[in-house]
């Protein structure tokens, strides 16, 4: 029986190693502790939060801060404004796309470089938000959701992302699809989508995270309050906690003790604005690293 030979690691490669691993816990530990202090605090008491403001753990568990973000039926209702704006803009974002990328990913088409030349003009010069209001307001989007979809519903970075990813599927899988009778068409959705997986799932979080930050256009484009983001909804209560705040002089332990201070309120926002986004990304972990490097490697 032969002797196994045991590769001795050397000094230089362990304190690598042991820097290597030192250096990412590191970076853990500053990435994870404001977001474990922002969830301490909104569960906390007012007492607790005075007491140790940098805590990391809840202490005196306490919901107040919750129950004011969720004591009005405002609440709801933008979150479901929230929710329509997403959940529809994100699909009508990625079938647009789709539809306008692989076209462009052709080498056939005729005219590609002038489509390209027009998608990368609209892309570095921004018309600006008084024309963009106006064309809003004119085509009778204001004041309704379809306006906070619509200005981002074909962001070109993404569709030069997703052409480039369609450039990278081999043409001859395209080639034997027709040599076999199969429409463009046909082409499309059973072969090109299915292999697309990673681009579409990567690009569509970017797209969603898009639509559920999206607080600029809910101030130019929003007017009547039932018809809110959930965004707005959420800097209405911070703004009423600062004045219950600037009312109390600034001074936390001015407010009185059963009072729920305005940090705790704003982190309580945090959470819920955060957590149904950061619930979707494990579904689609999978497909988010490939998706966004191989549309990249030709960008």
């Amino acid at each position: 029986m032969g002797k196994v030979s045991v590769k001795k690691i050397s000094w230089s490669d362990l304190s690598l190693v042991i820097t290597s691993y030192g250096l990412v816990f590191l970076v853990c530990v500053i990435m994870l502790y404001p977001f474990m202090n922002v969830i301490a605090v909104a569960f906390s008491s007012h007492t607790a939060f005075l007491k140790n403001p940098l805590m990391i753990f809840p202490q005196d568990l306490n919901f107040d801060a919750f129950r004011i973000v969720f004591s009005s039926p405002l609440m709801y209702k933008s979150y479901g404004n929230t929710l329509f704006v997403t959940i529809v803009g994100t699909v009508l974002s990625l079938f647009l796309m789709t539809l306008t990328a692989y076209p462009l990913s052709r080498p056939e088409l005729k005219g590609k470089k002038i489509f390209m030349t027009y998608y990368l003009v609209v892309f570095v010069f921004s018309a600006g938000i008084i024309p963009s209001f106006l064309v809003m307001k004119g085509i009778g989007l204001y004041n309704t959701l379809w306006a906070l979809i619509f200005p981002s519903i074909l962001p070109i970075y993404y569709l030069i992302l997703m052409k480039s990813f369609f450039e990278s599927i081999p043409n001859s899988l395209v080639e034997s699809a027709r040599v076999d009778g199969a429409s463009e068409i046909h082409t499309f959705l059973k072969i090109i989508l299915p292999l697309s997986k990673p681009a579409l799932a990567a690009i569509g979080l970017f797209q969603a995270v898009l639509y559920w930050n999206s607080y600029f256009q809910g101030v130019v484009y929003i007017r009547d309050i039932d018809k809110w983001p959930l965004q707005l909804y959420l800097r209405q209560i911070i703004m009423a906690a600062d004045a219950a705040f600037s009312s109390a002089g600034g001074n936390l332990a001015e407010l009185e003790p059963d009072a729920v201070p305005a940090v705790s309120i704003q982190y309580a926002s945090l959470i819920v604005v955060i957590l149904p986004i950061i619930m979707v990304y494990p579904f689609i972990q999978k497909y988010f690293v490939k998706g966004v490097m191989v549309g990249a490697v030709k960008g």
